[in-house]
């Protein structure tokens, strides 16, 4: 009986909130495959959870900057140079550069699974020298990759007008299950519940557009973030600052199962990536996928992938101004529209029958499979 293959993978993140990792990886341990993960570890990480597969962290002493990525570079580099694995997934340019050297020092096979348009993402569009040296390393890189997969078309379109690459596309959907509510805190009960979710809750994502927009609703609207990011903290200060205390909510990220929970006591759920960077653009959230799954009604900004989802389904609004005067409106409009919303709320039943794990799966399954 032959050996099982191993596949070692790495993450930058701290893997307990990164739903396609742990997707992907369970469907390798499902596969046969001996999968091993590597991400690092935060100070306010979750614990790990019992997953079908091994997971390890690295902690490190920097916290921001180019000092951060080069640290948990470097250990990275050493924990895979002496592991044994027969293969090594990537994910993300933040971890390519180690996995690529040592695959070809070792002579293993590398995959990459590019979760976005690394170097569009708004933290790097003020930054020349930062974007350059990473878009240096990804153009030595990504055209010598054997195997890649991304998230969506726009990505894929946008690598495969660089790099000339066949790329494969397999989307971020949720596994199929039954949508279960958490219970809600008095000061949310009888309310219409607004909810933006997400662990990357950054510029650009429309956090801050959303809480102003809290300022032209009646009493009866909650207004709920989960999640974190880079602009988390900002968007408390300001949620102090215009005196919204009493009509939102800010909850640290939770993990996976809890999210469900709080997703499905939700009347309206955002996705407001801004139109003015790359990375933006190009995003399909896990969100739009988990509102559906909760059976709740999308808002959206018209960026390309999330209006196909949403107006191929017929499962939301999708604005091409979101501004916060127009955020509220839009709220306003959709909640007295009882029929419209009621259509929604169907449409997304409909919707999360085609888009499951369950259904997209099958493509990372036909990517490693020749390699079992």
């Amino acid at each position: 009986m032959p050996s099982t293959k191993k596949i070692t993978v790495s993450v930058i993140s701290d893997l307990t909130t990164d739903q396609r990792v742990i997707r992907i990886c369970t469907t390798l341990q499902l596969m046969g495959f001996d999968v091993m993960v590597i991400a690092r570890s935060f100070k306010n990480s979750l614990p790990l959870d019992n997953y079908s597969f091994n997971a390890t962290r690295i902690n490190c002493i920097f916290r921001k900057g180019i000092l951060q990525y080069a640290e948990f570079n470097l250990k990275l580099f050493f924990k895979l140079f002496f592991c044994k694995s027969d293969y090594f997934l990537a994910n993300d340019l933040d971890v390519l550069i180690p996995n690529y050297i040592v695959t070809k020092i070792r002579k293993k096979k590398i995959f990459y699974d590019t979760h976005e348009y690394f170097t569009g993402v708004p933290e790097l569009k003020n930054s020349h020298l930062k974007r350059k040296t990473w878009k240096f390393f990804e153009d030595w890189i990504f055209p010598k990759l054997p195997v890649v997969y991304t998230i969506n078309d726009s990505v894929k379109n946008k690598y495969n007008a660089e790099y000339k690459k066949e790329i494969t596309v397999v989307r971020n959907v949720p596994i199929t299950a039954l949508p279960s509510k958490s219970p809600l805190p008095l000061a949310m009960q009888n309310k219409i519940i607004l909810l933006l979710q997400g662990a990357g809750i950054n510029i650009g994502r429309g956090g801050l557009e959303l809480l102003k927009a809290m300022q032209f609703l009646p009493n009866n609207y909650y207004l709920i973030f989960v999640g974190s990011g880079t602009q988390w903290q900002e968007i408390k200060k300001e949620r102090v600052a215009l005196n919204l205390l009493h009509n939102t909510e800010m909850i640290d990220k939770v993990p996976p199962a809890k999210l469900k929970e709080y997703t499905a006591c939700a009347n309206i759920g955002f996705s407001l990536d801004s139109f003015n960077d790359l990375n933006c653009l190009y995003n399909l959230p896990n969100k739009i996928f988990d509102y559906i799954h909760a059976n709740v009604p999308i808002i959206a900004t018209a960026i390309p992938e999330v209006k196909r989802i949403v107006e191929d389904y017929n499962c939301g609004i999708c604005l091409t101004n979101y501004e916060p005067q127009n955020i509220a409106n839009t709220i306003l409009d959709l909640v007295a529209d009882k029929e419209r919303y009621n259509m929604y709320k169907n449409n997304c039943t409909t919707a999360a029958k085609e888009l499951c794990w369950e259904n997209e799966s099958k493509k990372i399954i036909d990517i490693y499979t020749p390699y079992l």
